[in-house]
């Protein structure tokens, strides 16, 4: 990815790596442009969700996720996509929903900035 974090946190993250489900932004696209029922959850935080975010993403940030996940998504079953800025954070908080019996998550490698390295639409406050 190009970030280097620290070395415990590479683990923790490599550790909720294995124990879920992870797909990328190619995926995601093909899934959008097919017309797919899904919903895209970006764990950001707030001032990175303002600078820009996914078309058709919600912001529930990682820091609050597991305490409201339940009022916007009561199914368990509701197939949710979450994103963060490179595939970190999305995988802690996808682990977490996992964890609280969410049945169809996935963490989106590579993330936000993965989507605007492949050049796909973001939007942006200007833009709204």
């Amino acid at each position: 990815m190009g970030t280097h974090h620290n070395p415990r946190f590479e683990q923790l993250v490599d550790q909720a790596r294995a124990r879920i489900t992870e797909t990328d932004v190619a995926t995601i696209r093909a899934r959008q442009e097919r017309g797919e029922a899904f919903t895209l959850i970006d764990v950001r935080e707030e001032s990175e969700w303002q600078r820009g975010h996914l078309p058709a993403a919600v912001h529930l940030g990682k820091g609050i996720i597991e305490r409201d996940a339940e009022t916007h998504f009561p199914d368990l079953n509701t197939p949710l996509v979450l994103y963060c800025g490179g595939g970190y954070r999305s995988a802690l908080a996808a682990e977490a929903l996992q964890r609280m019996g969410y049945t169809n998550v996935a963490s989106m490698d590579g993330g936000y900035r993965g989507w605007t390295t492949a050049r796909l639409p973001i939007v942006t406050p200007d833009a709204q």
